[in-house]
């Protein structure tokens, strides 16, 4: 460390136990302004420790923390804490003095957070912006980060890194998300078994130095116990993050598709109407001129205008786009769950389709992880039509045998993700549709999830944020930008910004013609349902609940076998009545559905 450049906080002789297990054993680290820093290490190797170690919260078994006087922590935690704040604006300023306030507003405004907003009103996203408003607001001289872009879109992402970037404080980030480390850091401190090391490195070098490492030690431990070699032979060698450089096979396939991809996709836009020749079973999802829109108090918000796509077996398409764009309206109407306005979708025959919804809602939250991937019980799953012992299934989604009796409700968010997408890759399907599959997933499940997914011979749509993941697996972009403008590149994110820019001169000329200031004066895109559409959306349900006893009601009138004989007037308005009904519940339902994939787009 260069004299000039004291530590502003750090850690000297550290040590923490988490019961018997030891967790870092005698470390030093320091973190001095200027400093761009990431931490990586293995799941539940320590960094979130280490990181609330640094931050003050904890405090170590042995050894000590210092910080220089005046110096202002700020740290992000990967589940914030509301208690005592009533809205996003008090949480976000922290008692800060009237002064600061107006950082609190420009901050707000950046991540798109309405600052009258309830705390207890907010989802996992808007938690997760609040969260880093309010540390970024202070403006510390050292920034704790902890898994920051979980929840957040490309384009907030985008901001974030922009921010940072120019950050002049000491800065320190945990992040799964490759592309973001990158770009941001030029040091590295790895925990791993205990041990932290570190390089003056961006994380883009981390690979080969981690690779360059193994086989150091690897050389070392040959000559020791036969038994303990196999065992890191398999850690090192033959583990997650391992195969991801070794396969250069599956990136030349991988090349090869969306080589494919592009030519189907610019012979589409050449001639959409006769294409043909696909053979039987090939087509998975065929969409023509499909166009979506919700109406509301605020106005029309167009979701696509005129898209057309046509998907076929084994193709992996990535969708991206800000939250609220319309990114899962676009996937249900792929999928047949939502119907377009205008235009038509048909699917292929013979789908098994696999949903992983970002909600986790398909989880118990009262099972436990034996009852939720083995539902009827027994100790074997079937898996690709063979028998797997479940503890087995476990270990491959980085489980440990001894949580199989633990509930859902007290896993974390990077566990409930796991025992999802455990429970839907255990079930036979050829279309798999993957909602956020990768938040708050770390490096070693993100490595999995690619490689299985890499794999899988079926057709894959994948939502995600995640720039690294969508360019190292998916053929094809859908690309929902807002205001109804959809389009579809070849390749993965990085391809798409390129391909992007080649279409900002054509779009400049329609921009330019006479029919272009009609579209200028669209109304802007909602950023929230009206206080009409909540009161609606909440009273809904109740309406469907009533709506439904009433004709179950009726329908028991009308079972009675007498009851024509003794009254027929009452019987033919009852009739009547459950017709009426009927219809009345029909429009409620349509309605919540549209009311809800409104709410659910417009939140992300």
């Amino acid at each position: 460390m260069a004299p000039n450049n004291p530590a502003l906080v750090g850690l000297a002789g550290a040590s923490v136990h988490m019961g018997a297990t030891v967790l870092f054993e005698n470390i030093d680290v320091a973190v001095s302004r200027g400093e761009k820093i990431c931490l990586v290490g293995r799941n539940g190797s320590g960094k979130s420790t280490l990181m609330k170690a640094l931050a003050g919260i904890i405090d170590v078994d042995k050894g000590e923390r210092f910080i220089q006087p005046g110096a202002r922590v700020a740290h992000l935690a990967q589940e914030p804490d509301f208690t005592g704040f009533a809205t996003v604006a008090e949480f976000v300023a922290g008692g800060q003095e009237e002064p600061a306030l107006y950082r609190v507003e420009a901050v707000l405004e950046a991540l798109d957070l309405p600052g009258d907003r309830a705390c207890a009103t907010l989802s996992g996203g808007e938690s997760r912006r609040a969260a880093l408003a309010r540390a970024l607001v202070d403006q510390p001289d050292v920034l704790l980060l902890d898994e920051p872009t979980n929840h957040l879109d490309i384009p907030t992402i985008l901001w974030l890194e922009k921010e940072l970037q120019q950050f002049r404080g000491a800065l320190l980030l945990i992040s799964h998300d490759r592309a973001f480390l990158a770009n941001l850091s030029k040091r590295i401190l790895w925990l791993d078994r205990g041990v932290l090391r570190t390089t003056e490195q961006s994380f883009s070098q981390f690979e080969t130095w981690r690779d360059e490492i193994y086989r150091e030690e690897e050389a070392t431990y040959h000559k020791l116990d036969r038994k303990i070699q196999a065992e890191l032979k398999w850690m090192w060698e033959g583990g997650i993050s391992g195969r991801r450089t070794r396969n250069m096979g599956r990136v030349r396939r991988l090349q090869g598709m969306r080589q494919e991809r592009a030519d189907r996709i610019k012979s589409r836009q050449v001639n959409l109407g006769i294409a043909e020749g696909d053979v039987s079973g090939k087509l998975v999802i065929e969409a023509e001129g499909i166009s979506k829109s919700f109406h509301g108090q605020a106005g029309e918000r167009v979701i696509c205008r005129d898209f057309s796509t046509r998907i076929l077996r084994g193709d992996k398409v990535g969708l991206i786009g800000p939250n609220g764009a319309g990114k899962s309206t676009i996937l249900k109407m792929l999928t047949g769950e939502l119907a377009p306005d205008s235009g038509n979708v048909k699917l292929g025959t013979n789908l098994q389709t696999i949903i992983f919804d970002q909600r986790r809602a398909q989880l118990d939250p009262n099972a436990t992880l034996k009852q939720v991937l083995l539902p009827e019980g027994g100790d074997n799953i079937w898996v690709g039509g063979k028998p797997r012992h479940i503890a087995s299934y476990m270990k491959d989604f980085l489980f440990d045998p001894s949580m199989m009796d633990q509930p859902v409700r007290v896993m974390s968010g990077g566990e409930r993700n796991r025992l999802l997408l455990a429970k839907l890759f255990a079930q036979p399907s050829n279309l798999m549709v993957l909602d956020e599959p990768t938040n708050d997933l770390d490096m070693d499940t993100l490595d999995l999830l690619e490689e299985v997914l890499a794999d899988y011979e079926g057709t894959l749509l994948l939502v995600s944020h995640d720039r690294d993941f969508l360019d190292r697996l998916v053929t094809s972009t859908i690309a929902v930008e807002g205001d109804g403008d959809v389009a579809e590149y070849a390749g993965g994110y990085s391809d798409y910004l390129i391909q992007r820019k080649e279409r900002e001169p054509e779009a400049a000329k329609t921009a330019a013609k006479p029919s272009a200031p009609a579209q200028a004066t669209a109304p802007k895109a909602k950023k929230k349902l009206s206080f009409k559409e909540n009161r609606e959306l909440e009273e809904l349900p109740g309406r469907i609940d009533a709506l439904e006893k009433k004709i179950r009601q009726l329908e028991t009138k009308l079972a009675d076998p007498a009851f024509y004989s003794k009254d027929a007037k009452g019987f033919a308005k009852t009739t009547d009545d459950i017709g009426t009904a009927q219809v009345e519940l029909a429009a409620a339902e349509e309605r919540w559905l549209e009311l809800e994939a409104l709410r659910e787009e417009l939140e992300g």
